[in-house]
């Protein structure tokens, strides 16, 4: 007796394999496998037809070849809606196939040429282009709800669901064929330097729906790279509202920059991206407390980063002002029922962030491509900057140096950073002019800025910038240097007896 429905299971990822096969065998479907996916149904007792019993041909070549047959895609690409095609399968003694369950080789885990997978796309894109009689499974997550409506309407699946697997399916596919490509396109170390591809072949997945854009009128979402996973995906919320558009990517901010501050405790405060507050200390409460203290005010409905477990002592300090989310490794139960009980606050437990091949903005009709820009690297090979003044850094100023230096990385140019022991005290941000950025600097470190260090993330095109700083009574300015009136700006520092370091590296961020 042949049966009603057939199905064509090839799975690398077996998770529900057996569950899903002894379901159809209920519902009167007749099943075809290969493979290790055979291995398993014959495990569990599961009556199958093997490929070679339906083909008649026996696989070959290392299993490279035993789907590829016209007994099998004919009978899932055949339109029933064409007489001859259902005229022409039947000359040929092929039944149709009503269900194909694939997924494919994982070439992410160990990218080589042996886990470029040929068959199994060939079915499944076969089934999803026939979609209009044929189901196709890709995903293990969806077949629980694929047996139901199975179940409920006698073996067969609805157009609208047929429809959304094989757009599921493609997905898979160019998912696939995605990480083929970049993975052809990895730079050669032997090579040096950035290699840009010819094209980009990129594939994300919804990751996050989020409360809102950058306003409340905007609709927001969070994608990730397909098959990558990032410090949001493991990211634990304990409490608070949904997260928004800026939430996130406020909170991605003040992540990276607590961990570009050394390897002490640190915290950063973001407000719209940029920081408003930053200080390493002995101790990740005072850190938080010096961190603070350098803009109160606009740190007020800001963002904060610790890379240290958190105590009660800097949970009660931080509760006491406005916060929209706080980001650390960890918090010690008093703390976290302390921060917790904040109801708005969102709390996030984090591992460390990954560096990214590739930093990416949109334009109009595509996107701007570049590498990161490592300020920690700039740091660790801080031996090759230049005193180029007569004073001289002492040892606690070039610790300052190189902090002020990793905050200023991270703020919008043009920006002028003012630091003093291990603490932000004046952050000039996103000004048009450097001179406007350094004045903003000097207004908010005060009296703060004498015996201090002043970063600037691009050279000083005049010495009126360097003249402001030096009024406000900084010791150090630390600069990229190569402006064409860089002797000027250096004879400016030995006027004011400052001692200045040029890096000969430029930190612009917009």
């Amino acid at each position: 007796m042949t049966s009603r429905h057939r199905a064509l299971l090839s799975v690398y990822d077996k998770t529900g394999i057996e569950a899903l096969a002894a379901g159809l065998v209920e519902l009167g479907f007749e099943l075809i496998s290969s493979g290790g996916t055979s291995k398993a149904l014959a495990a569990a007792g599961i009556a199958h037809l093997s490929v070679e019993d339906v083909t008649g041909f026996p696989e070959m070549l290392d299993g490279r070849v035993k789907t590829l047959h016209p007994r099998l895609h004919a009978g899932i690409l055949a339109d029933r809606s064409v007489a001859e095609h259902v005229d022409t399968i039947a000359a040929h003694d092929i039944a149709p196939i009503d269900l194909v369950v694939c997924n494919l080789y994982p070439f992410r885990s160990n990218p080589s040429i042996e886990l470029i997978d040929v068959g199994g796309p060939s079915m499944v894109r076969a089934a999803a282009k026939n979609h209009a009689h044929v189901g196709v499974l890709v995903d293990p997550s969806a077949y629980e709800s694929v047996l139901a409506e199975l179940r409920a309407s006698n073996g067969a699946l609805s157009a609208s669901t047929r429809t959304q697997l094989a757009r599921d399916a493609f997905a898979h596919t160019a998912a696939y064929d995605a990480a083929i490509v970049t993975w052809f396109d990895a730079p050669d170390p032997a090579a040096g330097g950035v290699e840009f591809p010819p094209s980009l072949h990129l594939s994300l997945e919804h990751a996050q729906s989020l409360r809102y854009g950058e306003n409340p009128h905007q609709q927001g979402a969070r994608y990730r790279f397909e098959g990558q996973h990032s410090w949001w995906d493991s990211a634990i919320q304990h409490g608070g509202k949904e997260l928004s558009f800026l939430n996130v990517f406020d909170a991605d901010a003040a992540w990276r920059i607590a961990h570009e501050l050394g390897e002490g405790p640190a915290v950063a405060i973001i407000k719209h991206a940029n920081p408003c507050g930053a200080a390493v200390a002995g101790d990740i409460t005072t850190a938080y407390r010096h961190a603070h203290l350098c803009d109160p005010v606009s740190a007020f409905g800001g963002v904060v980063a610790i890379n240290r477990v958190v105590p009660v002592d800097l949970a009660s300090s931080l509760v006491d002002v406005f916060t929209e989310v706080v980001i650390a490794p960890g918090y010690n139960p008093e703390a976290l029922a302390v921060l917790t009980a904040k109801k708005n606050l969102r709390v996030l437990t984090a591992v460390a962030p990954q560096t990214p091949r590739f930093t990416v903005r949109s334009v109009d009709g595509g996107l701007l491509l570049q590498d990161p820009d490592d300020v920690r690297r700039d740091i660790e090979a801080h031996a090759s900057w230049k005193v180029v003044t007569k004073a001289t850094p002492t040892e606690t100023q070039w610790r300052d140096v190189l902090f002020a230096w990793a905050v200023a990385a991270h703020v919008s140019s043009n920006a002028i950073v003012i630091a003093n022991d291990g603490q932000a005290v004046g952050i000039g941000a996103g000004q048009q002019s450097r001179v406007d950025a350094a004045s903003i600097a000097v207004r908010k470190a005060a009296d703060r800025a004498r015996g201090g260090v002043c970063a600037s993330d691009a050279y000083f095109p005049f010495r009126d910038g360097l003249d402001l700083v030096a009024a406000a009574g900084v010791s150090v300015v630390v600069q990229p240097g190569g402006s064409v009136r860089d002797g000027e700006v250096i004879a400016a520092a030995d006027e004011h007896g400052i001692a200045m370091v040029m890096t000969g590296v430029r930190h612009f961020r917009h």
